[in-house]
């Protein structure tokens, strides 16, 4: 599957955002503004301003908006998620070239709310793997005791765990050990 840079950057970026929520690691990775600064550092979205209280609640909503995508039965409810989104957030496409980056599609206006312009951008690229046919791309990690989000980009869509480092190796290793054990009787 081929994806442009700007929306593999802004896919990264909302698994990133889903996975900052409690029921994804112990914690929320944005209980706080701090938490929020760090995260658009991490993801360099720019004009962010000052932010407060009010900032940190609507990105913690748009995130459990996201989440509810991930979760979604079939295209349809998908998209259904993915357009209630994304008119919320006033979408204002604009084409720019920036930072390196040849010409590519800005969804957010330039005033924009952090939780819009997340909204607007990370909801378009969910909309692309939706129109491409390719929402059951959109994944919970497979290990017990992970349900960490992710994008399963592989060719033959065979990723099952949010990363094969760690979920997937302690799975495997989990696996040889018993069969080992059982060898040995």
């Amino acid at each position: 599957m081929l994806i442009p840079h700007d929306t593999r950057i802004a896919l990264d970026t909302v698994v990133d955002l889903v996975n900052t929520a409690p029921e994804s690691e112990p914690g929320d990775g944005l209980a706080d503004t701090g938490a929020l600064y760090a995260f658009a550092e991490r993801h360099l979205i720019s004009g962010v301003g000052v932010l407060g209280e009010k900032d940190l609640r609507a990105v913690q909503d748009v995130r459990s908006r996201f989440a509810e995508i991930f979760a979604a039965p079939d295209a349809r409810t998908a998209a259904d998620l993915v357009n209630g989104l994304v008119a919320a957030a006033g979408t204002t496409p604009q084409l720019t070239n920036h930072d390196g980056y040849d010409w590519h599609v800005h969804y957010f206006a330039p005033d924009a709310s952090i939780a819009d312009h997340l909204a607007a951008d990370c909801g378009m690229a969910l909309a692309f793997i939706v129109v491409a046919g390719e929402q059951e791309r959109l994944r919970r990690c497979e290990a017990p005791d992970c349900r960490r989000a992710f994008v399963d980009l592989s060719r033959n869509r065979s990723r099952r765990y949010c990363s094969s480092r760690t979920c997937g190796n302690r799975l495997h290793v989990a696996a040889y050990r018993a069969r080992r054990k059982e060898a040995a009787g």
